[in-house]
């Protein structure tokens, strides 16, 4: 039916630079050695994964034993999560946000199922926690903070170097320590990650998100945190993640991620400009909608709006067919229904966040593609709505 395709869907995934499989294909079919074995091939390997290390390190402001590569962000947030409550002697208490992402969320079920305490602390209108909200919920037993950098659905930005001060102030008098995890997967590639200045123990990042593949994720664990694994074999990646590393994705997400911090105002300037043309015609066009979020309070690529009287997912099968893509929230939740978790802790109603889509924008989106948009979304939003019970034309 389209001719046109619009890909406003980067949160999810994002396509894999054409830089970044130049730099990964030697590592396929020329230099394929384990990167454990002794032999020269090996070594050709093990120097790769060396240098990507060392080139992750120093864009995050860590030491290179403090970087290790994973399969994903779900799994770096749950060997974060895992990783140190299994060094606890108790079963203690954990805080997270009622906003995270679900392979922070389950994690943390799955605590509670086994005798751990969790407080999942709220949201304002703008999906942000408040920091005396954490603070007054600390306690005694308290091992671990869990909050995420950025939120995957409305973009929310947390305040997590307000949150690392904090916490190392409180540390200094303290017999057991608390240990900070961020989830960045959705700022990772988009600002500057210093773990210095945000002051975390443990930060999370995944490929896929900034023009990786899919497939290979990064968990930082500042030196001297106490953490076991939760996987057990071989000795790789200093015994924390072990199994043979994927030395062409590792190469690639460390080629993605060094051309993503050399650019970082630049795709800022250029995503920002293009959400916000998208966010205006939408307001213009379009009536009875809600911008779910604050856009001085989120990263700069995600718009989230709620579309009263019809379903995203209607909304998003029709577009599909104009071969528009965006999404209803996380990818990773889809198939699980009950809404969105994160709209209903920033007490959206219900019948609004079931309207609601997320155009996340990338790179390599255009203006074209928010003209496209805006000539065939109202049309599309007016169709439906004129198919609903419940929609009176104003």
């Amino acid at each position: 039916m389209q001719e046109k395709k619009v890909y406003l869907d980067n949160s999810a995934t994002t396509i894999v630079n054409a830089e970044v499989i130049k730099e990964m294909e030697p590592y396929f079919s020329d230099i394929y050695g384990n990167a454990a074995s002794i032999h020269s091939f090996g070594r050709q390997t093990k120097k790769a994964l060396n240098n990507s290390r060392e080139k992750i390190a120093s864009l995050l402001n860590a030491n290179i034993d403090e970087i290790f590569f994973t399969g994903c962000g779900t799994e770096s947030d749950n060997i974060a999560i895992f990783g140190i409550v299994n060094t606890q002697d108790t079963k203690g208490h954990v805080i997270t946000t009622k906003i995270e992402h679900h392979a922070v969320l389950y994690p943390c079920q799955h605590l509670e199922k086994n005798g751990y305490s969790v407080t999942y602390l709220d949201v304002d209108k703008d999906g942000v926690i408040s920091l005396n909200d954490l603070k007054q919920a600390i306690r005694e037993d308290t091992v671990l903070v869990s909050v995420m950098h950025a939120n995957n659905e409305v973009g929310a930005i947390q305040p997590i170097e307000e949150i690392g001060t904090y916490l190392q102030t409180i540390n200094a008098n303290r017999k057991n320590k608390i240990y900070f995890h961020t989830d960045a997967v959705q700022t990772a590639g988009k600002v500057c990650l210093n773990v210095k200045t945000l002051k975390v123990d443990l930060l999370t990042m995944s490929g896929h998100k900034f023009y990786a593949p899919k497939g290979i994720g990064v968990l930082y664990v500042r030196k001297g945190t106490k953490i076991e694994p939760i996987t057990f074999g071989g000795s790789q990646e200093n015994a924390l993640r072990p199994g043979t590393e994927n030395i062409p994705y590792v190469v690639g997400i460390a080629k993605a991620f060094d051309i993503a911090n050399a650019n970082l105002e630049e795709n800022d300037k250029h995503v920002l400009f293009l959400r916000e043309q998208l966010k205006e015609g939408i307001i213009k066009k379009i009536p009875e909608i809600i911008v779910n979020g604050s856009g001085n309070r989120a990263i700069s690529n995600i718009l989230n709006v709620s579309f009263k009287y019809i379903e995203g997912e209607a909304l998003l099968v029709m577009l599909d067919m104009y071969g528009i893509a965006a999404s209803t929230g996380s990818a990773c939740a889809i198939g699980f229904g009950g809404g969105s978790h994160v709209l209903q802790a920033m007490r959206v109603d219900p019948v609004s966040a079931q309207g609601a889509i997320r155009f996340s924008f990338g790179h390599y989106n255009t203006q074209d593609d928010v003209d496209y948009v805006l000539e065939q979304l109202p049309k599309t939003v007016e169709k439906l709505r004129l198919m609903s019970p419940v929609y009176k034309k104003f």
